[in-house]
């Protein structure tokens, strides 16, 4: 399989842009590029019921965040405090890094 490239990291802290969850914030706690989705805190929350082992123990909820499209989210610029496009700039020692569009510094 080849591995698309996501412009969001694993930590960064991103707000959603469209779907149920539309203008929450977030950490992003997981990347999966092979399916282009994040796993965000506090966001895409799914519901799980499971029963109980025995038949003495009573069954459980269990509540954990779903993974959800990159596209429903854009990443928080750290200078401005507001969402922002990606993009990339080679530095002078040669190293790529990550700045926001809408401030023109890194990320």
């Amino acid at each position: 399989m080849m591995k698309n490239k996501m412009k969001i990291k694993k930590g960064d802290t991103v707000k959603v842009i469209s779907g149920k969850d539309k203008g929450k914030t977030g950490s992003v706690i997981r990347v999966i590029p092979e399916a282009g989705r994040i796993v965000v805190e506090n966001v895409n929350i799914r519901t799980k019921f499971e029963k109980g082992r025995t038949p003495r123990q009573p069954g459980q909820k269990i509540s954990a965040p779903a993974p959800l499209n990159v596209s429903k989210v854009m990443l928080m610029d750290s200078n401005s405090g507001k969402p922002t496009r990606v993009g990339y700039t080679f530095l002078e020692n040669g190293t790529k890094q990550r700045i926001g569009k809408s401030s023109g510094k890194a990320v």
